[in-house]
Formats: structure tokens, C-alpha cells, sequence
């Protein structure tokens, strides 16, 4: 370590998520400033953010009306309890996030990350089928690639085998549904690829094979954004929505990544045509300012609960910090820009050239299929000799080293930037993409 500059001599102590530690410990790439469009390193080199973040930052970075919002609440008060307690904050966001809401998903609980969002909307379709006397359906049903987030939950329905194969055991009574990937049918389709919507049918088999009464739930990424942009092929959502309200079965999206405008509009479901019953979100909510998560529930099933004694605790669930004072402020300012700035629509008025700019990289080496929707792209490698993901990474950090930060994903690099992009900002992008993807080969 000591040939690390940029690295404490204490830096053994951070044990990084999703990281292999012993490779970046030997050659970091460090972050220090970030403003707009752009990170600075360490060494004082400007790199554009080509993923906002972590799918999370769709306003840009250094916002100066987040960070002054969280200064005066931190304060004004620093904390208070939502346990039989309140404050205004939660009831003002929730309030303004049903505006912008698919239609009737207007009653909110907050969480503190997506994977919290994920396990909270997975206890509340189990409690809910439940509350009106159908506690036969416990059975849970994902989908093949998902990430739901990392908490037992989550990592029972999602199907990214790293994710799950560690840690034995999970929640019983899960099923998945095939993915969506279709490279052989679908390859560098721009927009929704046409080819798939069949696939939503192995929900009938599943209903067959365990009987509708024994179902709570399905939940899906509408984009499967951590697998590699996986997109839902042109009605698969819709066939989804119908198989599920068919058999009384309740569909969960999981939003995370596509909320607050990543692929249009407000949420996907909105941008698609497909409401769920119950949907999640995290990530942009806050513009990745201050941790914070949230699920939309309908209003039938927030009802179902609100029955017997107004004295019983309706819902045995909560987090210390859900609806916390300085998260609220964080995520009020947040959508105050979304909304001044018409950020959910600029994906859309955006989308045409910036898939003109990434298909420009077809034909480049390797480079086996383009996936690309709203401000959301996969760009998948074929694999490298020496294994899968070795050829994902090198583009990844030759990105990096150009001056570009891009997200690996096995042998597929993501981009997401911020929904202030400008076209020079994507020219700019896609060359040092380019770049990196010829000196990679």
C-alpha cells in the first residue's frame, strides 16, 4: 500500500462492496470533487460521469439546492422518530411523489436503500394477501438475471447466480421466470426489441405447477438494469399485467434504477403503459444525495390493511430512519429540479441521438450486441479467452483511464448518464468508449 498515494495507510480497514479489493487496492481509481456532468480524481483529472453515479445522481452532481436543503433541516432537527411520532417532511414528500405517481400507487412507505424498498414490497404482498383471508399465498416468484438488492429477500427472488450461490439457503417457496435476454433474435435492436413477449407465458406454467391460491407475487425490474440492460421485449409487461390480474396474483415493479426519468417520464411503468400493484424506488429519488428508498403500494392494498381496532399496529415494519428529516429535505429538493427542469422528459427528446451516437460503435471489436433505451445503454462483449468479464473489465478501466466512467457488468459495460446530458457531452462519451474498446481489443 505504501506505493499508493491516494490510499490511506489504513485503507485495508474498508472491506468495498461489490469490489474485488485485492486488485483495486493495488491500482485504485479514486473520486474527489464532483460538479455536473463531471468527477475529478485525485490526481486532478476531470472524468465524465457516463453512469450518474450509480444510476442514481439523474440530476448531475453538486446540486446547490440539495446540499443547502440538507444543511438547514440537519439544522433545524437532525433526526426524529417515526414510531408512533412524526414530523412534516414525510407527509409533504409523500404527498408530492403521488402526483407524479402511476395512476393510484398514492400511498407511500419509506425505506432507507432499494434493497430495503425490495424486501419491504415483498412483506407487504405477503401480509396483504393475508389481510383478506388468502394466507395460502406465500409463494414468491422473480425473474433469471433480476437484482432486487442484496437482503435475503431480494437476493431470493433476483437470479444473478454471484449474488445468491454464497449464502445457502434462502427464503423457501421462490420461483423465477425466464429473462428477457434474446442476443441471437434481438441483437443491436434500438428501442424495445420485438422479439420475447412469449416469454412472459411461463407465469401460466408456474400457476399451473403451484396453483394461483398459493401465489403472492411476482416482481421484476422493467429494465433489468445491473444484469447488463436487459429491456422487456414490446408486450411482455403487458402480458405480465394480464396473467397476473387473470389469477389475483400481485406484480411488483422493482424501480430503482428506472425511476425519476431514467427511461422517460417518471417511472417505466409509466413510459410503457404497464401500472403495477406495488412499485419500488431508491436511487434517484434523493439524486443519490442522502440514502433514501420508498415503495408506492395502491390504494386497495394500503386499504386492506386499515381494518379492526384504530388502536392495532396495522403493518409490523419500519426502519430507524424511514421517512428520516434530512432524507426528506434531500429528496423535496430533488424533485423541485426534476420538476422545474423537466428532467423525466428529457430522456425521451434525447433518445434519438443518443442512440445514433452509441450505435456508431457497431462493428467495433467484439462488440456482439448494443441494447439501448431512454439514457440507459448495454454494450456487450463477446468474452475474452481468458474467461467471462475479463474483456467487460478492460473496457471498464481503459474507460476510466481515457477519462470516462462507465459500469461493468460481466462482458457488458452500462452507461446511464445524468438526465442533464448535452449532445457534446455524449460525443464526448461515446469516442472515449470507442477508444477504450479498440485499445481493450
Amino acid at each position: 500500500m505504501a506505493n499508493q498515494p491516494h490510499l490511506t495507510a489504513s485503507a485495508e480497514h474498508f472491506w468495498m462492496p461489490f469490489t474485488a479489493n485485492r486488485q483495486f487496492k493495488g491500482n485504485p481509481r479514486m473520486l474527489e470533487r464532483a460538479e455536473g456532468m463531471y468527477y475529478t480524481d485525485t490526481d486532478g483529472r476531470q472524468v465524465i460521469d457516463g453512469t450518474a453515479g450509480l444510476w442514481c445522481c439523474n440530476a448531475g452532481h453538486g446540486r446547490r439546492e440539495i446540499s443547502e436543503a440538507v444543511s438547514r433541516q440537519i439544522a433545524q432537527m437532525d433526526f426524529a422518530p417515526t414510531f408512533q411520532m412524526g414530523h412534516p417532511l414525510p407527509f409533504e414528500l409523500a404527498g408530492r411523489l403521488a402526483q407524479i405517481s402511476p395512476a393510484g400507487l398514492n400511498r407511500l412507505f419509506f425505506t432507507n436503500s432499494g434493497s430495503e424498498s425490495a424486501d419491504t414490497a415483498l412483506k407487504i404482498a405477503l401480509a396483504y394477501q393475508r389481510a383478506i383471508g388468502q394466507g395460502s399465498r406465500t409463494r414468491l416468484i422473480g425473474r433469471e438475471l433480476a437484482y432486487h438488492g442484496v437482503g435475503f429477500g431480494g437476493i431470493s427472488v433476483g437470479g444473478m447466480a454471484n449474488n445468491r450461490k454464497a449464502f445457502g439457503a434462502l427464503l423457501p417457496g421462490v420461483d423465477h421466470l425466464p429473462h428477457t435476454l434474446d442476443v441471437q433474435r434481438n441483437a443491436f435492436s434500438r428501442g424495445l426489441p420485438e422479439h420475447g413477449a412469449e416469454r412472459a407465458d411461463e407465469l401460466e406454467r408456474l400457476v399451473t405447477l403451484h396453483g394461483a391460491e398459493n401465489i403472492a407475487a411476482v416482481i421484476v425490474e422493467p429494465m433489468s438494469g445491473s444484469a447488463g440492460v436487459i429491456l422487456p421485449p414490446k408486450g411482455y409487461l403487458q402480458r405480465l399485467r394480464e396473467i397476473t390480474q387473470k389469477y389475483g396474483i400481485l406484480l411488483i415493479f422493482d424501480e430503482v434504477i428506472t425511476g425519476f426519468g431514467r427511461v422517460g417520464e417518471a417511472f417505466a411503468a409509466q413510459r410503457w403503459g404497464v401500472t403495477p400493484d406495488i412499485l419500488t424506488c431508491a436511487k434517484g429519488l434523493t439524486n443519490g444525495a442522502i440514502p433514501m428508498g420508498a415503495v408506492f403500494v395502491n390504494e386497495t392494498i394500503h386499504d386492506a390493511f386499515m381494518q379492526g381496532p384504530e388502536s392495532v399496529i396495522e403493518f409490523f415494519h419500519g426502519y430507524t430512519y424511514s421517512g428520516h428529516p434530512v432524507a426528506c429535505a434531500a429528496a423535496l429538493a430533488t424533485q423541485e429540479i426534476y420538476r422545474r427542469e423537466n428532467l423525466f422528459q428529457k430522456a425521451i427528446e434525447i433518445e434519438s441521438y443518443w442512440q445514433d451516437a452509441l450505435f456508431s460503435l457497431q462493428g467495433l471489436p467484439n462488440v456482439t450486441d448494443i441494447r439501448t433505451v431512454g439514457l440507459v445503454a448495454g454494450i456487450q462483449f463477446a468474452p475474452h479467452a481468458d474467461g467471462a468479464g475479463k474483456r467487460g473489465y478492460e473496457v471498464f478501466r481503459q474507460c476510466f483511464d481515457d477519462g470516462l466512467l462507465a459500469r461493468a457488468s460481466g462482458d457488458t459495460v452500462a452507461l446511464s448518464p445524468a438526465l442533464i446530458v448535452e449532445r457534446e457531452h455524449i460525443d464526448a462519451m461515446i469516442e472515449r468508449l470507442a477508444d477504450a474498446i479498440r485499445k481493450a481489443a
